[in-house]
């Protein structure tokens, strides 16, 4: 589940976005994080409360790297689909950055079904060509962990490859493919744009689901407020804000 205002807005292509929410994108991420730097996050897809999303994401240098808690919930009280994750994630050198995360994943109804949990792996890397292209890959859940015995239901795998591409300080390019085994894979790719260093702009596409996105930020000294919103063809508008406390520690605008 895409997780972030700012990926949001991007049409989720957020494999090389190397601020706080990495932690549900690409814990390669982490390696650029500096300082401690927490965010929560809200969705209401489709406008629906049932189908709400909260996530809060946190990170902090230790060692070499950075150190990540991340956390995500999705449904209601009759259903839940829940993760926690764990992640580290550290630069080797001056291009190559490699994170990874180990999650608890429960997943609850509220009748006869009753819940079911395990736990998942994650693990992503980053490489910068110079300052202006970046490309990156992540692997979610290798080993298709086991969900429950019967018809041995597995949580899926699920991987992603994109690249960055900065015109300069004020244009961003993203795109990325995203292929889980049990679904067609799906394309996304986004642009970002800083008309003045307080805001930025973002426009985005993906497909399986066919979406539209846009989205904006406001950066203040030490806060960062994201806003963004996607539409299907169907089901219509989902709103997502997000604020970010002391976002400009990263390197990841």
């Amino acid at each position: 589940m895409p997780v972030g205002a700012r990926s949001a807005g991007l049409g989720h292509a957020s494999i090389t976005l190397n601020d706080v929410w990495c932690l549900h994108h690409n814990q390669a991420g982490l390696g650029y994080i500096n300082r401690f730097t927490a965010g929560v996050y809200y969705e209401s897809r489709y406008l629906m409360p049932e189908m709400g999303l909260n996530a809060a994401s946190l990170a902090m240098p230790l060692g070499k790297g950075a150190l990540g808690l991340s956390y995500r919930s999705f449904g209601y009280k009759a259903y839940q689909d829940a993760k926690l994750g764990l992640a580290y994630g550290r630069k080797f050198g001056e291009n190559l950055s490699i994170g990874m995360q180990l999650n608890y994943q429960r997943i609850a109804f509220a009748d006869v079904y009753g819940q079911r949990s395990t736990f998942t792996a994650e693990v992503g890397a980053m490489y910068a060509f110079g300052s202006r292209l970046t490309l990156g890959a992540h692997v979610y859940n290798p080993g298709q962990a086991k969900l429950a015995e019967y018809d041995n239901e597995r949580v899926p795998a699920l991987i992603r490859f994109g690249g960055q591409y900065r015109f300069s300080k004020q244009v961003m390019m993203v795109a990325e493919v995203e292929n889980a085994l049990y679904a067609n894979p799906s394309l996304k790719a986004g642009i970002e744009y800083a008309p003045v260093p307080a805001l930025l702009l973002r426009a985005g596409l993906s497909s399986n689901p066919r979406e539209g996105h846009f989205g904006f930020s406001v950066l203040m000294k030490k806060l960062q407020l994201d806003f963004a919103g996607s539409f299907h063809p169907v089901l219509g508008f989902t709103p997502k804000m997000g604020l970010t406390f002391n976002p400009l520690s990263s390197n990841g605008r």
